[in-house]
């Protein structure tokens, strides 16, 4: 069933603008509570839409439709991405991020391909990097339009000028101040460390002791009767205030005095409300308030005055001391609960707590196990599994229970047959399923996955009759009020209809009363009416007058199973770890629309006397209830059950090894002859070895087949990440990347030299000579790219082979793979994605609202930073590329359940359950992307002829591309930019273009180091450009990409082992991040010294925090030389090629009234700034390559019905042929449609031609304004006149 558009469903109640925007997108979901009032809907749209227009939306919803809350979320298609939306993107990262507020203030945005280039004017770099906004960026990218990108800046990059605020008459005058944001460390310790007595009792806030500050800051004592944070407003000037602190910056400057001076900012919250605070101390001094940490709790007393520089109220701190945190131990003693009911982050939306932080707090409180239960879904069990893990190897023992709340229907007693989502409701309830064994397991795998696909319903239902045949190693329970048993009891079934439905489960469970409050609160409700028919809903709780009530609820639980002999066990139901975690469930809940939000039930993990005190009115049997049954189910449950098995599953393809062997083997003897040098020989030797003993051939094998695929099918593959450091991968076919050290070799007798010892960085550098044997023309090959940085210095590091195949292609080699290993062992990588940072914000503005509280912006962004960092699960996906195979000896469900992506009963798309990340070791994962140079390449074969592998990858007129415009005929000023390197993928972008003017690469190496840097992290500004800069070193001699490092130091003179051991120190950034010892790193530095590396050298390392892999920018230089020689010495054919493989709008009219008049677009566009519209900035990037081609003296043909292909830009009498598709708003279905009927012909008119393409009026108005009807008459109509 086709998706319906926006038009279809609200057409009416919304603005004409607004609703005119969103006409054409897809309703992907919409999720309407009429009792609630809330609709949440997202839309996909084919063209972006703005943020602002997003917002006007959502408001013109919910005054139409007249709901208490509106969601709009939309995603795009990849092609829709564009400056705009990157603008936007950054807007929605700085609502978050109050430290980089400021920063994009007139920023601009542009974008080359897949590379984003952000140009700053107020400086912050530093700062914008430090606070993540890079990885925040990529993820909504990703999210948003399913596209990879990369980030880069440019412009003002230091921090301007600032006004300081006006300081104290104590605090020193400041000179102007350049101050650089800094990563905040950990300051120096504090002269006396500050130590707390061990305390049992808990404070009366139930966070923090408030009775015995430890001072650190002031003169004089430090009051400790405190006001809420709430309760300040702007007439105070003094407080005194307790808080955790967070968002914790330093900020040096030096005064006019020549002092150096730290600024201290800091936000701190008492989980009321937020403040922030504000203070100068003296740089060498900064050690006395080292307790000042993020995470810390404080007690602080000061005033509180309006900061007119931040415009904002701040506390200027006059004392402050250290508070100590209450920890929450279970004490009691003797033999304590488990917990069987535990929902996680993986509660859709509902629960908010991790496994791994639910599983250290049992097993912290000396509980034996615990059970993970989450609605409907088992996606927590790697995390839980990672965690009994990391407990085991500290040398302590935990049980997970695994097991789910499933969303129970008993079709053996009730016909459900062609019931709906909201009727098969009626009979939908919760139950509790535990497994007992491995058997279970594998069960409870097949019955979420039959749940998922098969029979979701609003829900994923869990049909009796399936269930009854998967039973084995499974444990039942009644679950909560929603359950079957304890709803039967709330209605007032009959005895033997309660004893009917409790026989069926293996334990009957019972809730403490707060977990029910809400019947009591719902009792005095009215009776609810149904709109469509007018029959009464009686209110089931009518009768719950009093806890009492409930208590007697529990008591039948008890008394059905004590006559039917089955245990009963007390369970909390918990959806937050702690008591203080209800905040961010709260905000859940109102950011969803739930009325009751603020009402929330005790949801928390219990100690085992809370929970003992919850049944008391049990008397001696609330011990049974609570500790005794719960650990005899727990025994009952087998403890080395492991949901995704340990060690590696590849699937098997007959004789793997020896193919990769002997393919391997042949094309290094027909390339380096039959007497192998040692280098070659040994490498080869020392990577099949590794890759074969470690059972790694099935996945280069597999790749190889893949490749060969796609080639055969005139698509050659690039490779991307660390792949091309294997030697064996370029024997295979896999990668174009030579790891082996630079050398020449004859292609007519296989004589060969090696350079060894690092006299040039790349074969491709060395200059041309001719064989000394047979005189033919030596190749130049090899990169120096050491094995070690792919698989580990030990072999044995599990391969992650990622190949680019053509975007055209991509389906097509995906649906191979199903042919290679069977369309049953075959499934896309699962993905989930969570709760993001605009969400939460939103949510935890809409829970404030709600509440009626005014909250600062520092505790909104604190209470949306909870919500984020619990990751709690918002939907399901798919990964782009990712393919799962499963071994033919085994199923799917020896690894983990199945379902649809985000749930979509009508996708045909069939993933993992547990995102790939969680399944990527154990099981062969193949990421066949679709990349854009693939298809570019397919392209220029077709149009010259000439294979893209034979171009040259040393013409001296290529790389005068990287430092001028010289070899395109033209002058810089023409075609703004210095070099020529617009289309060239990683060197297009601004950024990278200023990279290329700073370092004037003269070779394949400088260029490879420039793709490294580009990449990096912490390794071009502020390290290697300063270092360039002030004639340190060139370009050649900076670290640039990760291998580098290793092999610089073992041609330095250190031992391998030594090498690789320092090159992931450095490259992972644990120097930069402070995550290596002091006693490791200085012991690095000096083996680092005695071999002679010079300073400069060991001081950028200090600074890297990730580092590219030099195979992957290989890969990237190699394909953009591959471009650049189209482009110099075949550019009619480059350019018809590159507009072929990338659709997407350009300005015919424009276009086709000359290069000036391309030019003054380009213009007016750069005047109009951010005035331009979203049309305008999707086009003006293509149009800088048309100003390009045009100054070059490329003309452009108009688009004809007789000459256009429908997609194709085709070289035409030395001129570019616009296709039908080129016209804005002819999509490729409309101009694949117009192309096959101009192949027809014999139209009498432009009403004719219309007809058999079946296309609107408009586009046929549109090319006969072009010019493109041939001069057709209208209609079909003769005139007698």
């Amino acid at each position: 069933m086709s998706k319906a558009l926006f038009s279809d469903i609200f057409d009416t109640g919304i603005p004409s603008d607004i609703a005119a925007e969103f006409k054409n997108c897809i309703i992907e979901r919409c999720a309407l509570d009429t009792e609630e009032r809330t609709l949440n809907t997202a839309l996909k749209s084919e063209k972006y839409i703005s943020a602002e227009m997003r917002q006007q939306l959502s408001a013109a919803l919910k005054n139409a439709l007249r709901l208490n809350s509106c969601l709009v979320s939309c995603v795009f298609s990849g092609d829709a991405f564009c400056p705009a939306a990157c603008s936007d993107i950054a807007a929605e990262i700085k609502i978050k991020n109050a430290a980089i507020n400021g920063y994009f203030n007139g920023a601009d945005f542009s974008l080359d391909s897949d590379c984003v280039n952000i140009t700053l004017k107020h400086g912050g770099y530093n700062t914008i990097a430090d606070c993540g906004f890079e990885n925040a960026f990529k993820a909504i990218v990703r999210e948003r339009f399913s596209r990879e990108v990369t980030v880069s800046f440019d412009g003002q990059l230091e921090n301007v000028e600032i006004k300081l605020p006006e300081p104290e008459a104590e605090a020193p005058r400041t000179e102007t101040p350049k101050p650089r944001p800094q990563k905040t460390e950990r300051p120096a310790s504090p002269k006396t460390e500050i130590k707390f007595e061990k305390r049992e009792e808990s404070p009366d806030n139930g966070i923090v002791y408030l009775d015995k500050p430890q001072q650190f800051y002031g003169r004089g004592g430090i009051s400790n009767h405190t006001r809420d944070m709430i309760s300040i407003t702007g007439d105070d000037t003094e407080i005194a205030c307790w808080g955790e602190v967070f968002g914790l910056e330093t900020r040096d400057i030096k005064t006019k005095r020549g002092t150096d001076m730290t600024i201290v900012n800091f936000s701190f919250s008492d989980h009321t409300n937020s403040l922030n605070a504000s203070l100068f101390m003296d740089t060498n001094r900064m050690g006395d308030i080292a307790p000042l940490k993020d995470g810390a709790f404080i007690l602080v007393n000061g005033s509180y005055e309006f900061d007119n520089y931040k415009k904002d109220f701040v506390v200027k701190p006059r004392a402050m001391a250290l508070l100590q945190k209450y920890t929450e131990k279970d004490n009691h003693e003797g033999e304590k609960r488990v917990e069987l009911h535990c929902h996680t982050n993986m509660s859709a939306k509902d629960a908010v707590s991790s496994a791994d932080s639910i599983i250290k707090q049992a097993y912290e409180w000396g509980h034996k196990a615990i059970a993970i239960t989450d609605h409907g879904v088992v996606q927590a069990y790697p995390a839980a599994a990672g965690a009994v893990k990391a407990i085991r190897k500290s040398g302590g023992d935990f049980k997970v229970i695994y097991g789910v709340e499933s969303y129970f229907v008993d079709d053996v007693n009730n016909n459900i047959e062609g019931l709906n989502a909201k009727q098969t409701a009626k009979f939908r309830y919760h139950q509790i399923i535990l497994v007992k064994n491995l058997t279970g397991l594998k069960n409870l795998y097949k019955l979420v996955s039959e749940a998922h696909l098969h029979d979701f319903r609003g829900k994923p239902l869990t049909l009796r009759s399936k269930l009854d045949s998967m039973r084995e190693g499974l444990i039942l329970g009644s679950a909560c009020e929603q359950g079957e048993l304890y709803r039967a009891i709330i209605d007032e079934k009959p005895e033997e209809e309660l004893l009917r439905i409790a026989d069926y489960y293996d334990y009957l469970e019972i809730q403490p009363l707060g977990n029910n409050a809400f019947m009591v609160r719902e009792s005095s409700y009215p009776d609810k009416k149904d709109k469509k028919t007018g029959a009464v809903i009686p209110n089931r709780f009518k009768k719950v007058t009093d806890f009492e009530v409930i208590k007697n609820f529990n008591r039948k639980v008890v008394e059905l199973a004590d006559k039917l002999g089955k245990p009963v066990v007390a369970t909390g139901d918990v959806h937050f770890l702690k008591k203080s975690d209800d905040i961010i469930r709260k905000i859940l809940m109102a950011g969803q629309g739930f009325d009751d939000f603020d009402n929330q039930a005790p949801l928390y993990l219990k100690t085992t006397d809370e929970m003992l005190a919850d049944f008391d009115y049990f008397g001696d049997r609330a011990k049974e209830f609570v500790i005794d049954n719960p650990n005899k189910i727990a025994d009952m449950v087998d403890g080395d059950i492991i949901p995704v098995p340990e060690g590696n599953y590849p699937p098997v393809i007959e004789g793997s090894d020896e193919l990769l062997h002997d393919i391997c083997w042949d094309t290094a003897h027909k390339i380096y002859g039959e007497d192998l040098p040692d280098v070659v020989k040994n490498r080869l030797e020392k990577e099949l070895n590794s890759i074969i003993n470690n059972g790694f051939s099935i996945m280069y094998i597999s790749a190889q087949k893949l490749v060969a695929y796609s080639e055969e099918n005139g698509y050659l593959v690039g490779s991307r990440g660390s792949v091309g450091s294997s030697f064996a991968a370029t024997m295979a076919g896999i990668s174009e990347v030579n790891p082996l050290p630079p050398h020449y070799v004859c292609p007519e007798c296989c004589y060969s030299e090696f350079f060894l010892k690092g006299e040039v960085g790349s074969g491709f550098d060395l200059p041309e000579k001719k064989c000394p044997k047979c005189g033919a023309q030596l190749n130049r090959n090899g990169h120096d790219i050491p094995f070690e940085t792919f698989l580990g210095f030990k072999g044995d590091k599990v391969p992650d082979i990622d190949l680019n195949f053509s975007d055209e292609f991509q389906n097509s080699v995906q649906k191979y793979t199903e042919t290679l290993f069977g369309r049953e062992n075959v499934f896309k990588a699962g993905t989930i994605s969570t709760v993001a940072e605009k969400t939460a914000y939103g949510f935890a503005k809409a829970y404030a609202e709600k509440k009626g509280i005014t909250l600062s912006n520092a505790e909104l962004n604190r209470l949306a930073s909870l919500v984020e960092k619990a990751q709690i699960k918002q939907t399901t996906g798919q990964h782009p590329a990712g393919m799962i195979i499963v071994p033919r000896t085994n199923t799917i469900y020896d690894f983990c359940p199945i379902q649809h992506p985000a749930d979509d009963v009508n996708s045909d798309i069939i993933t993992t359950h547990f995102d790939f990340h969680s399944i990527h070791d154990t099981i062969l994962k193949l990421d066949e992307l679709g990349h854009v140079v693939p298809t570019t390449y397919k392209y220029l074969e077709e149009y010259t002829g000439i294979p893209v592998s034979d171009v040259s990858m040393s013409d001296p007129d290529v790389y005068s591309l990287f430092t001028s415009t010289k070899a395109l005929g033209v002058e810089p000023e023409e075609i703004d930019s210095k070099t020529g390197t617009y289309c060239l993928p990683e060197f297009g972008t601004k950024f990278v273009r200023e990279m290329l003017v700073d370092c004037k690469p003269k070779n394949f190496s400088d260029l490879l180091q420039i793709s490294g840097l580009s990449h990096g992290t912490d390794v071009w500004l502020g390290n290697a450009k300063d270092l360039i800069d002030n004639g340190t070193c060139t370009i050649s001699e900076v670290i640039g990409t990760r291998d580098n490092i290793m092999v610089y130091l073992i041609h330095k003179g250190l031992e391998e082992g030594r090498a690789f051991k320092i090159t992931e120190t450095v490259r992972k950034g644990l120097v930069a991040k402070g995550k290596v010892s002091a006693e490791d790193w200085n012991a690095m530095e000096e083996d680092m010294r005695s071999h002679g590396v010079p300073e400069w050298y060991i001081e950028s390392c200090h600074k890297i925090k990730y580092m590219f892999p030099k195979a992957h920018a290989a890969a990237y230089v190699i394909s953009a030389l591959r471009l650049a020689w189209y482009k110099v010495h075949r550019p009619l054919e480059f350019y018809c090629a590159y507009f072929t493989a990338r659709p997407e709008d350009v300005d015919v009219p424009t276009i086709m009234h000359g290069k000036q008049a391309v030019r003054q677009y380009l213009q007016n566009i750069k005047a109009k700034g951010k005035e331009a519209t979203k049309k305008e900035l999707d086009v003006y990037n293509n149009m800088l390559i048309f100003n390009e081609m045009m100054s070059r003296g490329i003309e452009v043909l108009p688009i004809d019905i007789n000459h256009s292909h429908a997609m194709k830009y085709l070289p035409e009498n030395g001129k570019m042929r616009l296709p039908f598709g080129a016209l804005s708003g002819v999509g490729e279905k409309a101009a694949y449609s117009i192309y096959e009927a101009a192949q027809k012909g014999n139209f009498v008119s432009r009403e004719d031609f219309q007809i058999e393409a079946g296309v609107s009026k408009t586009i046929i108005q549109n090319l006969a304004e072009l010019g493109a009807m041939n001069d057709l008459p209208d209609t079909n109509q003769i005139s007698m006149f």
